[in-house]
């Protein structure tokens, strides 16, 4: 009944699965779209599909690589699905990445390739940590985040605001206002990075008015 699994097979998907979860445990603590079990799903069953692609072939003849190459089609629209466009801002670029190159290391599991799978996983964690932590250490990444500010109702200080995004290049989105008994209370979309917060931020305070931020998740 057996006679179709050996250890050869066991050890790919084992590795495969093993791989998926070391990536798919650093989406879920950063509480991305395709977290741990998505990721393990998606190395381990490209590693089966790669796995039987070979077997059938060498079984009843073909093609070896034919059901293998169709894995990346259905990656690309796995992948697809975690890419939001809200409001004009496009989002979940890098986990659609990652599943891309999740089911590459899972063919390369498949394939018997486990130092290259290895190897890219590793490489894979680098583009993720690394470089993640390097980008908003230096303020070179990006996100969304929804100012709220309360402003006396009068059209100065609004402008003023506009002028003050316009200065530090900041991507502004929406604008938005409302009366209140406090005031006018201004609301505005910003994609900015870390630096550009902080500024907004500052002059915000130097002008004395109330502010909130609230980041978006990406």
């Amino acid at each position: 009944m057996l006679h179709d699994l050996n250890v050869y097979i066991v050890g790919r998907l084992l590795l495969a699965s093993a791989l998926g979860g070391i990536i798919g445990l650093e989406r879920q603590l950063r509480h991305k779209p395709a977290g741990l079990r998505t990721n393990i799903l998606i190395s381990s069953g490209a590693a089966l599909f790669t796995v039987i692609s070979y077997e059938m072939a060498a079984t009843v003849g073909g093609d070896h690589t034919r059901i293998a190459a169709q894995i990346i089609p259905g990656i690309g629209f796995i992948g697809a699905g975690v890419v939001i466009r809200d409001r004009g801002a496009v989002t979940g670029i890098t986990s659609a990445a990652t599943i891309f190159v999740m089911a590459s290391i899972g063919m390369a599991c498949g394939a018997g390739l486990p130092v290259t799978a290895i190897f890219a996983t590793l490489l894979l964690l680098v583009s993720l940590v690394i470089l993640g932590a390097a980008e908003e250490r230096f303020g070179l990444d990006t996100r969304r985040v929804t100012f709220l500010v309360t402003v006396p109702d009068s059209g100065g200080l609004v402008e003023t605001l506009h002028q003050v995004a316009a200065g530090l290049g900041v991507d502004v989105r929406r604008w938005q206002s409302r009366k209140t008994d406090d005031g006018l209370i201004v609301e505005f979309e910003a994609e900015l990075t870390l630096l550009q917060e902080r500024s907004l931020l500052a002059k915000l305070a130097a002008m004395g008015v109330r502010y909130e931020a609230r980041p978006l998740q990406q």
